[in-house]
């Protein structure tokens, strides 16, 4: 059987970089596999649910290149793929696990449950509902069975909760990490349903990876402690367990913790793919997208945090990590993020990025300045530039010249450039530059180095005044070529400002 695999985020918020790494390696495996890959909305939690979050995380793989073969917005014939839509199909199952005696129903009220804390804090210890405590409690297994059939009934609250055996170690199979035991004692009798007719998290997820026959559950390790009640819940159900596997955190930078939001903000990188608007706060985070990323790069990027082809290569298509990736190359421990290396992987991106790929990126920014040219000019221009662009924004502060001249020029270049004399030698060089029909970068550099030469200028000097002439400071791209792009009568005018306005 193909593999069917599943990613599975609740809309509670925007996609942490984290979730889209759990997500990107479910599509690898998946791909690699000739396998499936769905997506489901787990939403059972409705106090959580946040406005615009769903339509968020679909925006977000449709942005990176992640394609779900069946889920919300695709179809499939497992579906609906919206647990909220799928409400009526729980509740049997909790049933079933109370009459096989794999769990119970409790009625305890909060303030019940409130006091044994308090009581159990008295006592400097922590209450737990468990097997050691279950039978003081207001539940199935201590009431008449009347009794219970009457409150239920009446339409009592109650949650169900499940019945661990007491003292039974439970063992987890895990692709990254082995084997895991657990004893049961150590372990609280979790709340699997509610009276309101909504699951919990845990019945949920069983029940549906069982209904849409999920082979692999490739999940973050913080799951990894739910991992023994849900192999629990597979035995109790007699289904076959899916493997698992818990991917390691993404740490902060420093190595120190989990990944989060106040991180991205105090560090200045963002953790989110797009930037997200919150409807609550009414704060605003950065996203990978806004901030000028590829979203082949940040692939790129988060293939390698946990995991390693097992070679020295880092950069990477698509393609080529579905070739190479399996999950017993994925680490045991945490992947610190890098911005460094964020950075690193964008710029590659962008250098490997043919010039009318990153037109539309450009051609965005110079509508916002109220620029027009033709697709000719701007894709020299990139060419010229984009190995001096960590990220798309950055094509302005790089090449905003290349579209509009200086109005004013850079002080401290003058003052170690623009020496006495320099006007006039510049008036020279642009005779000869202008003289040029057609104009030849090659043979404009040979007459200007020659005119040094010959006079015994400095060339550092004379061509830097020529660069501040036309830019507007000593910066930029080989010097001929960005005047062969540019264009003679353009760098005419300017170089002819730049006397005017300088030698005042």
């Amino acid at each position: 059987m193909n593999p069917r695999v599943r990613f599975a985020p609740s809309p509670t918020g925007p996609l942490h970089i984290g979730g889209v790494r759990t997500a990107l390696y479910n599509y690898l495996f998946a791909k690699k596999n000739n396998g499936t890959l769905l997506l489901r909305i787990e939403d059972t939690d409705q106090t959580r649910f946040v406005e615009g979050a769903e339509e968020y995380i679909i925006e977000a793989f449709q942005w990176l290149g992640i394609a779900f073969d069946e889920g919300v917005g695709i179809g499939g014939e497992y579906g609906p793929y919206k647990q909220s839509e799928r409400k009526a199909l729980y509740k049997p199952y909790a049933e079933q696990l109370v009459n096989d005696g794999w769990a119970y129903y409790a009625f305890d009220t909060p303030e019940q449950l409130d006091a044994k804390r308090k009581e159990a804090e008295s006592q400097k210890k922590t209450f737990q509902y468990d097997a050691n405590t279950r039978m003081g409690m207001v539940n199935s297994l201590t009431l008449p069975a009347e009794e219970v059939e009457q409150r239920l009934a009446s339409g009592e609250h109650y949650v169900v909760r499940f019945k661990y055996p007491a003292n039974l170690d439970i063992h987890v199979q895990d692709l990254i990490r082995g084997e895991v035991v657990i004893n049961s004692n150590l372990l609280d009798d979790k709340v699997l349903y509610k009276s309101d007719g909504m699951p919990t998290y845990h019945l949920a997820n069983i029940v549906d990876d069982h209904l849409m026959k999920i082979t692999h559950v490739i999940r973050g390790e913080e799951w990894l402690p739910s991992a023994p009640l849900h192999v629990m819940l597979y035995k109790a159900f007699g289904w076959e367990a899916p493997q698992f596997a818990h991917l390691p955190l993404l740490l902060k930078p420093d190595g120190n913790g989990k990944l989060s939001k106040r991180d991205g903000d105090r560090l200045g990188f963002p953790v989110f793919p797009l930037q997200w608007h919150d409807p609550k706060s009414g704060e605003t985070s950065s996203g990978y997208r806004e901030s000028g990323y590829l979203p082949e790069a940040v692939i790129n990027m988060l293939a390698l945090l946990g995991w390693n082809p097992g070679n020295d290569q880092e950069l990477m298509s698509m393609d080529e990590l579905i070739n190479l990736f399996s999950i017993d190359k994925i680490s045991k421990a945490g992947a610190k993020f890098s911005l460094d290396k964020a950075k690193w992987f964008n710029h590659e991106y962008i250098l490997m990025k043919p010039a009318a790929e990153l037109r539309p990126h450009f051609r965005k920014i110079l509508d916002e300045k109220g620029v027009t040219c033709s697709d000719e000019y701007l894709d020299a221009v990139t060419d010229l530039v984009k190995d001096r662009l960590n990220f798309l924004p950055d094509f302005w502060e790089q090449a905003g010249y290349f579209f509009v001249a200086p109005t004013e020029y850079d002080p401290q270049a003058l003052k170690k450039r623009w020496k006495e004399g320099t006007g006039e030698k510049l008036r020279v060089i642009d005779e000869m530059l202008c003289g040029i029909q057609p104009f030849d970068k090659d043979k404009a550099h040979d007459m200007v180095m020659q005119y040094i030469q010959d006079n015994e200028l400095n060339m550092g000097q004379v061509l830097n005044s020529l660069r501040i002439a036309i830019v507007g400071t000593a910066r930029g791209p080989e010097l001929f070529t960005m005047i062969d792009v540019m264009g003679i009568e353009e760098v005419h005018k300017r170089v002819m400002r730049a006397i005017e306005v300088v030698n005042l």
